[in-house]
C-alpha cells in the first residue's frame, strides 16, 4: 500500500509523519503523474481556496476526480472535505475545479474563524475510547446523501463521515498524537499494520 497526499498546501507534513509512524508507504502529490503508484490518497486540512488556486491549471484536480470515480479510496479532513464534497453553500470556489464524491453539502468556516478554534472529544464508530478532534476553521456538514455512513457527530451534527471508500471529516486528526483515525482508514483497506491502537 502507497499513500498519497495532497501536498499543495495545509498540513500535508503532519499527514505524511503519521503516516510515517505507522510504518505505511507515502508520498507528496502535487501533479497529475503523482497519482500513478499510489493506492489511495488523503487530503489535508488547510485553506481549500489556496489549494484550488495552486492547482488550477495543472490537471491534478481533474485527474485525481476520475481517480476517485474510479474508486481510488480517499479521505479529506476539514479543507480535504470541503474539495470532496459535491455542493458548498457559497460561491468562493466557483470557477476552480473541485474534486466532488462525496454527497454532502459542507459550510465552509462554519464553526468559525480560526481564534475560535476548538479541540472536543469524539465518541467515532468503532472506537472504544472518545477522540480527541482538533477543529481550526472548520467545514460544517450541512445535509448528507442517503448513502453517506455518519461516524461521528458533534452535538448531533455529523463530523466524520464515509461513503465507500471516501472519507470525510470536519477536523484535523492529523494534529496530535493519537493516530486511530488514519490506521481506522487504512484498515478499511486492509493496509493498516497491525490492530487498532487504544481502541
Amino acid at each position: 500500500m502507497r499513500v498519497g497526499v495532497l501536498s499543495l498546501q495545509g498540513a500535508f507534513r503532519e499527514h505524511l509523519s503519521v503516516l510515517d509512524s505507522l510504518g505505511v508507504s507515502s508520498c507528496k502529490v502535487t501533479r497529475p503523474e503523482h497519482l500513478d503508484g499510489i493506492d489511495s490518497i488523503i487530503l489535508p486540512g488547510g485553506e481549500s481556496s489556496a489549494m484550488v488556486r495552486i492547482a488550477a491549471g495543472t490537471g491534478l484536480v481533474p485527474a485525481l476526480s476520475d481517480r476517485i470515480g474510479a474508486g481510488l479510496p480517499v479521505f479529506g479532513t476539514c479543507a480535504g472535505l470541503i474539495l470532496l464534497a459535491d455542493r458548498i453553500t457559497d460561491d468562493s470556489l466557483d470557477g476552480f475545479d473541485r474534486l466532488g464524491g462525496l454527497d454532502a453539502t459542507v459550510s465552509r468556516n462554519a464553526y468559525g474563524r480560526h481564534r475560535e478554534s476548538f479541540c472536543a472529544p469524539l465518541r467515532i464508530t468503532g472506537l472504544n475510547e472518545d477522540f480527541p478532534a482538533t477543529f481550526i476553521r472548520a467545514p460544517q456538514i450541512v445535509d448528507l446523501g442517503v448513502g453517506v455512513q455518519v461516524l461521528a457527530q458533534l452535538d448531533d451534527v455529523p463530523v466524520l463521515v464515509r461513503q465507500g471508500n471516501i472519507w470525510g471529516g470536519s477536523f484535523q486528526p492529523e494534529l496530535g498524537s493519537d493516530t486511530r483515525i488514519h490506521e481506522k482508514f487504512l484498515h478499511g483497506l486492509g493496509a493498516a499494520p497491525g490492530p487498532l491502537s487504544h481502541v
